[in-house]
């Protein structure tokens, strides 16, 4: 078959696939070339290879390489938006709640897809859209945080959103350093010892109530 006929086959499969599934496609093929080169590095070419579609087909769905890229990006902001909310809500036990937070950024990083790169290390943070998402992640994770603190604390706003800031520093970068250090760690040690440091400060410090 010559490469025309089968350049035509493969546009003909694309148009069969519904619009949601072919968008859902193209993302993931983004995902692996973004986590791989960054963003200045990927290509638009390549993103369409690697999903099996032509640059047309792929730009039917998302216009450039910075929409593309923003959609991948609001995608991981919310899921750890997500998981931090999850952390709060899902118990009434403080404790267990500063554990559950911590564990959400360590399974954020450890996730296969390295959607962490996109969040925590982007090298497009000078794009005013790219840091406005990263920040909104970081403002609503903090939020999170801080309306559990405030509500059972026994502290202002202010104080408690400065402890939330703290337990999400922490979290970040202690998670992306075992990360770093090839998870030689078992995790669950990590989330146990970072939790444990940031409890000691939080509960000892600031003695909450019980619900």
């Amino acid at each position: 078959m010559s490469e025309t006929v089968q350049h035509g086959a493969q546009a003909n499969r694309a148009a069969r696939l519904p619009r949601t599934a072919r968008r859902a496609q193209l993302l993931e093929a983004a995902q692996d070339v973004f986590a791989r080169n960054g963003y200045h590095a990927a290509a638009m070419d390549e993103i369409a290879e690697r999903a099996g579609v032509s640059k047309p087909v792929l730009y039917q769905h998302f216009p450039g390489k910075l929409e593309l890229y923003m959609a991948l990006l609001e995608i991981h902001v919310d899921e750890l938006i997500s998981r931090v909310t999850d952390a709060m809500q899902s118990t009434t036990d403080n404790r267990a709640r500063v554990r559950n937070a911590v564990s959400a950024y360590f399974d954020f990083v450890d996730g296969e897809s390295q959607a962490y790169r996109l969040v925590f290390e982007s090298d497009l943070r000078g794009e005013p859209a790219v840091q406005a998402a990263i920040d909104r992640g970081t403002d609503a994770c903090t939020a999170a945080i801080t309306a559990t603190i405030t509500a059972d604390a026994g502290l202002d706003e202010e104080r408690a959103q400065l402890l939330a800031v703290g337990l999400v520093g922490i979290s970040q970068v202690a998670a992306r350093s075992w990360l770093s250090n090839n998870r030689t760690m078992p995790k669950d040690e990590a989330v146990g010892l970072i939790s444990t440091l940031a409890w000691k400060g939080i509960g000892g410090g600031f003695p909450l109530q019980s619900p």
